[in-house]
């Protein structure tokens, strides 16, 4: 049950001699190249266009093993910036804005309570119970392009609805929101390049959720009931008697939305780019949310995921001593990047990895990570995508590429990869069909 692109896809193949990466042409289409590293240097060292050398591990064994391996460290203090190039690690600004103390740059056992606190307050039933106002936001952005006929979905869908509903889950007033889209947008729109806008954004949204914090704090201890957002939720964890500090409630906020909203970004539009160069498969979705039947849409989520998913690189880790992956000699200091892109395309894990196939079971991806690092995010990520597809699929059923696949540009940064545009026509909705008219 699964099809090849359109005719209009550019031919690929795997390339002759060694690839180059991180060029505009590797970042609109990476999977050869990456086919050629996992056959012939599988644990590959190269000079990143920051100028840090690193490993880039492809292969879905030596990956997975390198992402629950502790002597791979996320602490950026191990990184031996003499002997592996002077270039920065981390996101901008990180340092400076006092953002360091989060999940994604720490260790056992600090990890191990950080996460053990953040857990209490980021749970499956506060994401499930979030699910009514993801719909909410999603059919009401729909709604500002349905009656056109045509929309970028990037801009107009995409790009937005991860963004509120982050704001809207953390706690951030709705008259703050247009900031965090303005900050989160220089992120993105300067992720893979300058660094200095992403720094001063950084910086920006650091000052607004110390006050936020702040703000908060009054409130619930004036307050007995608890509050329901994500930040009053991260101020009152607690695991006898301690509690998270004011620096790390203000790093885990940031990291939520800078790691969890350019994710969701990627997985509604890369989701639905392969869905619209799969028509067969995007039926089949069509059909079976139509017919009330969920279960496509799961393994589908997890599918896309898989074949061409939001994060191509897994975040840093540094070798504390010397050790062999892959069969390859790596020195303490290193720095080494686990390449989720090429991993979750291995033949010798996946049965036809080069097909998309939204049926598939036997699917044990490792777009969100694994091992103690594991995404605590992807619950809220999945529950986006899939109410994201499933609701443009059943609003706009005829919807299609309105642009040349080589006319696309992908925006080019180290972890993410994603769309800049995705440009779309469809069958106008009729005003009276849209859900603000039916209440």
């Amino acid at each position: 049950m699964h099809d090849t692109p359109d005719a209009t896809t550019p031919a690929t193949g795997c390339p002759v001699g060694r690839p180059d990466l991180f060029t505009w042409e590797f970042a609109a289409d990476p999977y050869p190249a990456y086919a050629w590293l996992r056959e012939h240097a599988p644990v590959h060292r190269t000079a990143l266009p920051s100028g840090v050398e690193a490993w880039l591990v492809t292969r879905y064994g030596d990956a997975r093993q390198a992402l629950a391996d502790a002597r791979l460290s996320k602490n950026p203090v191990h990184h031996s910036e003499a002997a592996h190039g002077k270039g920065k690690v981390g996101i901008p600004g990180e340092r400076s804005a006092n953002l360091m103390t989060h999940l994604l740059n720490i260790d056992p056992p600090d990890h191990t309570r950080l996460r053990r606190l953040v857990s209490k307050a980021f749970t499956p039933r506060r994401v499930a119970a979030f699910a009514p106002r993801v719909q909410e936001l999603t059919d009401r952005l729909i709604d500002s392009f349905a009656a056109k006929g045509e929309a970028d979905l990037i801009h107009e869908f995409a790009f937005p609805l991860p963004i509120y509903a982050i704001c809207d889950l953390l706690g951030v007033p709705p008259e703050d929101q247009d900031d965090f889209r303005d900050w989160a947008g220089m992120m993105i729109r300067h992720g893979g390049g300058p660094r200095g806008g992403v720094a001063r954004s950084v910086k920006k949204m650091r000052g607004y959720l110390a006050e936020l914090i702040h703000r908060k704090r009054e409130t619930l201890e004036a307050t007995p009931a608890p509050d329901e957002d994500l930040i009053s939720g991260l101020i009152r964890a607690s695991d006898h008697g301690e509690h998270l500090t004011e620096n790390e409630v203000a790093a885990m906020a940031f990291i939520l939305l800078f790691a969890g909203f350019e994710t969701t970004v990627n997985l509604i539009g890369n989701g639905t780019y392969q869905l619209l160069r799969h028509p067969a498969q995007r039926e089949l979705l069509h059909k079976s949310i139509e017919a009330g039947e969920h279960d496509l849409l799961a393994t589908g989520i997890e599918e896309l995921l898989r074949y061409d998913g939001p994060v191509e690189l897994a975040t840093w880790r540094f070798a504390t001593e010397d050790l062999t992956l892959g069969g390859q000699r790596i020195a303490e200091g290193d720095p080494v990047l686990v390449v989720l892109a090429a991993a979750d395309r291995d033949p010798a894990r996946f049965a036809d990895p080069d097909v998309l196939d939204l049926t598939r079971r036997d699917n044990q991806h490792l777009g969100y990570g694994h091992g103690i690092h594991y995404c605590l995010g992807a619950p809220l990520a999945r529950l986006e995508g899939q109410t994201a597809l499933a609701t443009l699929l059943t609003r706009l059923p005829d919807i299609r590429l309105a642009a040349e696949v080589a006319d696309l540009r992908w925006r080019g940064g180290l972890i993410m990869r994603g769309l800049r545009s995705l440009p779309v026509q469809f069958t106008p909705e009729e005003p009276a069909a849209g859900p603000a008219q039916r209440l």
